[in-house]
This record gives structure tokens, sequence and C-alpha cells, in this order.
């Protein structure tokens, strides 16, 4: 049975809401800090090698992309048919211990032996994220009736955001902070508050208590289950439109692999590059704010073009900061604010998209297939993401890391008119998330 909860009530007066978001705040800092920190030691290791410090950043996302994409799949089928808190559960117990093994560089004498645990627990760390993705994703409906859901996605949306603010700054500091007292593997700080904040989450994550269970009562074979998830998407145009055009969009456009290189040249360290990592979700955390405050979006299919052409002009923005500062006459210290607010921006728009594209998906797959479906969009957002670290490191390599970077914002605009011509409707979207129980 679900515990009623009236309709014009907020997700977050829920208790076990409440337990819900402190656990993904927490874990998703731990993932933040260890992404910063692996993202520096790896730049640490590689930037004497000249182009290939770019092609080492990228690997980074193709080392985590390939065991989570591999595998989320099956991992959706296995949300949909077993406990999904006890799967994130072991999930980050999984993910924690890798976390561990973080610290076994600092006794290791030759930069391959170091170089392979760390790609190494990158890899199982994508395997066991894929688990805890959809079993977190899917646990939602588990915990709120479904007419709280759109408001419980915009508050998921805006702490998680939140969370990827604090968490890059919060690296960057302490790699910082180990430097400063002379720490060769500096990274170790950071990597000590991960392990921290995975146990936090673990001990919620125990705590949480679901309201009802609406996992399949009558398991299909594996095939048969996966098939019906990638068929359910298929078959929903819009969100696969939306989907789709995020995909390639964060794809050809991102440029979070590259950002240690750009800090090595604004001179801002491993502080100035946590800042960095930290900006554009410092503007989806503002934006997610607005968006819970504010009347839901009455012309939600422009509001999402308008967000990836933004995205789009801010990537632009930010791959020319210092020739911007430099053709103002200003200092490197003027370029670096520079960055900081066209990523700002850039999050920002991100956001709108985001809470657009979930809210789609949380309203209009059904509960019990709720594991599956958010696997295949999984495969989506991992792909845009890491497997754009991938290729953005390699862009960097063949045309320099400032070109690939201005190409990868005008290739948003591409996208954008590629969706719109194979998915018209999008655009002719208006109100989501706005049903109510009768």
């Amino acid at each position: 049975m679900s515990t009623a909860v009236p309709a014009n009530d907020s997700a977050v007066h829920s208790a076990s809401f409440r337990f819900y978001l402190a656990a993904i705040v927490l874990g998703t800092l731990a993932i933040q800090i260890q992404n910063v920190a692996i993202a520096w030691q790896v730049y640490r290791l590689t930037k004497d090698e000249g182009g290939n410090a770019a092609l080492a950043l990228g690997a980074i996302g193709l080392a985590e992309v390939i065991p989570f994409v591999g595998a989320v799949l099956f991992a959706g089928h296995v949300a949909d048919t077993n406990n999904r808190r006890r799967i994130a559960i072991y999930a980050l117990i999984v993910m924690m211990l890798l976390g561990l093994l973080l610290f076994l560089p600092e006794f290791l004498p030759a930069r391959w032996a170091q170089l392979t645990v760390i790609y190494g627990a990158v890899i199982l760390g994508g395997l066991a994220r894929s688990f805890l993705t959809t079993a977190r994703q899917a646990i939602i409906a588990e915990i709120l009736p479904r007419e709280l859901i759109p408001s419980g996605v915009r508050w998921r949306n805006t702490l998680f955001e939140l969370a990827c603010v604090i968490g890059p700054g919060l690296a960057g500091l302490m790699v910082w902070l180990g430097e400063k007292n002379g720490l060769v593997h500096a990274e170790n700080v950071a990597y000590t508050a991960m392990t921290i904040c995975f146990a936090a989450s673990l001990v919620l994550t125990f705590a949480l208590r679901t309201t009802q269970t609406l996992q399949t009562r009558q398991p299909e074979p594996i095939f048969v289950s996966l098939r019906q998830g990638i068929d359910f998407m298929v078959s929903q145009r819009i969100m696969l439109g939306a989907f789709t055009m995020d995909l390639f969009a964060v794809l050809l456009g991102g440029a979070v692999a590259l950002l240690p290189i750009f800090a090595d040249m604004l001179h801002v360290g491993a502080f100035g590059f946590g800042m960095l990592r930290a900006a554009s979700s410092v503007g989806a955390v503002i934006m997610s704010l607005y968006l819970i405050i504010r009347p839901p979006l009455n012309n939600a299919g422009q509001s999402l073009y308008g967000s990836f052409a933004i995205f789009g002009l801010s990537t632009i923005g930010f791959a020319l900061s210092i020739a911007l500062a430099t053709a103002l006459g200003l200092s490197l210290q003027a370029a670096f604010v520079f960055s900081f607010i066209f990523l700002f921006i850039a999050g920002a728009a991100d956001a709108v998209n985001v809470i657009i594209r979930q809210t789609i998906l949380q309203t209009t797959v059904p509960p019990e297939m709720m594991g599956r479906v958010s696997a295949v969009t999984a495969v989506f957002i991992g792909c845009s993401n890491e497997l754009g670290m991938a290729e953005s490191g390699l862009a960097a390599r063949l045309f320099g890391t400032v070109n690939s970077v201005v190409f990868g914002g005008l290739a948003t605009f591409g996208v954008m008119g590629l969706t719109h011509w194979k998915f018209p409707e999008i655009w002719k979207l208006r109100k989501i998330g706005q049903e109510r129980s009768r």
C-alpha cells in the first residue's frame, strides 16, 4: 500500500524522500570528488607527454562508459525484477571499496602502474554505477505517489546539481591544500573525503524505507524484458527525440574532459580547476531553484531548443575566453572569470533540458518498467558524458584544445537542426508534468 500524500503537497514532505535525497547528495559528492581528483592525478602524471595528456584525460571517460553502457541495460532488468534499495546498497559498497583502491598508487613507484590502478578503478566503477543509476532512478516511484513525481524530479535535480557544485570545488581545494603541504599524492586528501561521503550515503540508503513495491510481478526472460524497455522508449517519440538531441549535443559539445588543460592555460592550478568544474553546476543549481518556485514551463519544446542553443553559444564563448580577454587587453585572471561565466550559463541552460527530459521520463513510463527504460536513457546520458570525454580528448589531440571545443559548440546547432527534422513534434510540446490524480 502506498502512503497517501495530498496532491498539492511538495515531495519533500515525505520523510522517505528526504532520506533518498540525502543519500543522492552524499553519493554524488563522493563521485564528483573522485572524478575531479582522478582527472587532476592523471593530468599530473601525463602532462609532460604533450598532446598525450589530452588523450589520457579523454580515456578516463572511455574507461568508464564502456562497462557502464555494456551493463546498464542488464542493470535495468535487474532493477525491475529485484529490490531496488538492495541493489543501490550493493553498488555503493562496491564503489566505496573501489575508492579505497585509489590510495594504492601512492605506494607504486612506476607511473604506468599508477595509471593502471586508476583506470582499473574507473572501469569497475563504471560497472557499479550502471546498477546504482538504474536502481536510484527507478526507486523514486516507490517513494512518491505519481502526482508528486514532477516535484520530486525538480528537487532531486536541484540537490544533485548542488552536490555537483560543492564536490568539484571541495575536491580542488583539498588537492590544492595537499600540494601546498608538500604531499606528492595530494589527491589522497580528496579521496579521504570521498570515502566518508560514500559511507554516509550507504548508511542513509540502509535507512531508506519505500512505501510501495513496483517491480514486475511476473518477470519475463531477460532479453524479452530488455526488448520491452527499448520498444517503449522507441514508441515515445518526444522522449526519444529529446534524449537523442542531448546525446549528440553533449557528445560533441562537452568540454569537461579538457578542463585540466584549460586550468593550466589559465595558470589557476588545482583549486581553479575545481572551480571550473563546479561552474556549470552553480548555474544548474540556480536555474533548478528558479524552476522549482516558478510555474512549470508553458512551452516546454521551445524551451528545450532554446536551452540547447544557449549551451552551444556558451561552449564557444568558454573556448574563446582567453582570446576574448587578450583582445580586450585584460589579464588571465579576467579570462578565468570569463571562463567561469560561460560555464555557468551553459550549466543553467543544461538544467532546463535535464528537468524537461526527466519530467517527461518520470510521468510517461509505467513504474514497473522504470528500471528498464531508465537504463535505456542511461545509455544516452552515459554515451553523451563519458564517451564525450573520449571524443574531446581525441579532437583536442588532432585539432588543438581550443579549436576542438569551438567545433563542439558549433556542432550543437547542427544537432538541433537534425533533431527538428526527425522529431518536429518536440517543438510543439507544451506543458509537462501537470497531471494530477482525479
